[in-house]
């Protein structure tokens, strides 16, 4: 049998300790933010991550990097704290992201979304607000249908991933386009009509 290795290292040691790193990253990012007291909210992947285990742990999904939504007027607040416990700020094709390593890949970073502003130009309404929010474990994350909002916002391949595992889990089901405006509804029943695409 093969062994594949890098660097010495067996590969899937090497696979497991990126899922390790990532996760940890989130749980400094979110100890950094509850001890400063700097509102705030997990999205993205780990949001998603965190909903779809509470139905099927066996279709959690792997995720690579870190997306954290604040207020803009705790933006300044926020990069005071994370850099003052070792992150490094970057600007990078308009999004702010944290670091932990100056040069390390944006792939590894703490991605910042502000409440109320389009993540991206064409995006159909800004992000929402971090409240109301839940708890999920040891951090807040945004309820299911406000990530579900903004997942069908983003509806980028990984988001419409996201939204898929939600819906073969049974969190999403052929009530919930109407709770949405008209396009995003849309893309919700595109879904929810071929989930194979």
């Amino acid at each position: 049998m093969i062994e594949f290795r890098y660097k010495g290292e067996v590969l899937w040691q090497r696979m497991e300790r990126a899922v390790e790193r990532v996760n940890e990253r989130l749980r400094k990012t979110v100890s950094v933010l509850e001890q400063s007291g700097v509102p705030y909210a997990v999205v993205g992947g780990h949001a998603v991550r965190a909903w779809v285990a509470q139905a099927d742990l066996a279709a959690v999904r792997t995720t690579q990097d870190v997306d954290i939504l604040v207020r803009p007027e705790d933006f300044q607040k926020l990069c005071h704290v994370l850099e003052a416990a070792g992150f490094y700020y970057r600007k990078t094709a308009g999004l702010d992201m944290f670091l932990e390593d100056p040069d390390a890949s944006a792939r590894d970073a703490v991605h910042v979304m502000l409440v109320g502003q389009m993540i991206r130009p064409d995006d159909i309404e800004p992000n929402p607000d971090i409240e109301p929010s839940e708890t999920a474990d040891d951090f807040r994350t945004l309820p299911l249908e406000s990530l579900v909002r903004m997942k069908l916002n983003s509806y980028r391949r990984k988001d419409q991933v996201h939204l898929l595992d939600m819906i073969s889990v049974g969190l999403i089901d052929g009530s919930w386009p109407h709770r949405y405006p008209n396009e995003l509804g849309i893309r919700l029943q595109r879904l929810l009509d071929d989930p194979d695409g």
